[in-house]
């Protein structure tokens, strides 16, 4: 008999689900808009909905469980989430219990930090499945981070490990969400390179961007930017590589405090592909140390979104494998 296990991307715009069957990927996915503003109860409410929606599609006994990617902090035992950033009362929901209670089944409900189930997802259906170690780097409205030690997620002392976005290159640059003086994401999440960029093409009017905002540059987005730069935009080109230098900056960092020499990219803004990631390279090399270049790569996820739904699944596998190893 297949068996599968339902993945879920909790997002503060979409929640997307999909039913992933093991070793081969997903078989279908359907998502709804997550409404955070009405608050945790209607949203966990449009998970269990769409939990049902997929075990429909198959059936019932093949179902392993439902694993959940969120944002936020996640406790150890992978029950809760805690301050959901694009999450309106999101202050610490046990999503374990909120998920059991309404599907009344006895599925294993299984949560985890967004960015790393990102990581178990490329380490095990996509970029990552040549290496057994790397640190996957998403780029989205924030900065995200995941370390995957010998295809597993490096957690830490408390379950909170990887998160590259809050890891500073200027104690007194820009803040961050998350009030992190000059930490990355204040420089590549969405609304900050947006901004930078705004600020940088104001004053360039041979600039396609104009054209493409009709004149108000407010309304440029990391895609705008990454099509400009296709277009042979050089003011534009010239902004994404600067966000790629301060990347390449911090990989540098975590490359000399982890010993682990590649690194995979994913989210929107990586979109702008070798606009982004040739410089982040370049950088990253110059900041690690001699004895540690052996190796050193960076490579783009490819398979979007869709990687984080792939691991969140993947966590199911490797609880039922778990216990079924305990009970043998």
């Amino acid at each position: 008999m297949n068996t599968f296990a339902v993945g879920v991307d909790l997002g503060g715009t979409m929640i997307k689900a999909a039913l992933v069957e093991r070793g081969q990927g997903i078989r279908e996915l359907v998502s709804i808009d997550t409404l955070a503003e009405e608050g945790p109860e209607p949203v966990i409410d449009r998970i269990a909905g769409l939990v049902r929606r997929l075990a429909s599609a198959a059936s019932a006994d093949s179902i392993l469980g439902i694993g959940i990617g969120a944002p936020g902090a996640v406790n150890w035992e992978r029950t809760s989430v805690s301050r959901a950033p694009n999450l309106p009362g999101w202050d610490v929901i046990n999503l374990q219990t909120a998920l059991q209670s309404r599907l009344g089944a006895a599925f294993p409900v299984i949560v985890e930090n967004d960015a790393n189930v990102a990581g178990l997802g490329s380490a095990h259906y996509g970029a990552g499945l040549p290496f057994d170690s790397f640190i996957l780097v998403t780029l989205g409205t924030g900065v995200g981070g995941a370390i995957i030690y010998q295809n597993t997620i490096f957690r830490g002392a408390t379950g909170g490990a990887g998160e590259i976005g809050h890891m500073t290159i200027d104690y007194e640059g820009p803040f961050d969400r998350s009030g992190v003086a000059g930490a990355i994401e204040a420089y590549l999440g969405q609304r900050f390179l947006s901004r930078h960029a705004r600020y940088q093409l104001l004053n360039r009017p041979d600039s396609v961007i104009h054209k493409m905002t009709g004149g108000d540059l407010e309304k440029i987005t990391p895609k705008m930017l990454h099509e400009a730069a296709l277009a042979g935009d050089a003011a534009v080109q010239s902004v994404l590589a600067w966000a790629g230098h301060k990347l390449g900056c911090i990989l540098g960092s975590a490359i000399n405090l982890l010993d682990i020499r590649k690194v995979i990219v994913g989210g929107g803004v990586s979109a702008a592909g070798d606009y982004i990631l040739k410089p982040a390279y370049d950088s990253m090399v110059r900041f690690v140390m001699p004895g540690l270049r052996d190796g050193l790569e960076i490579i783009r996820e490819h398979l979007g979104n869709e990687v984080g739904m792939l691991g969140a699944a993947h966590l199911v596998f490797e609880y039922h494998d778990g216990h079924v190893s305990a009970s043998s």
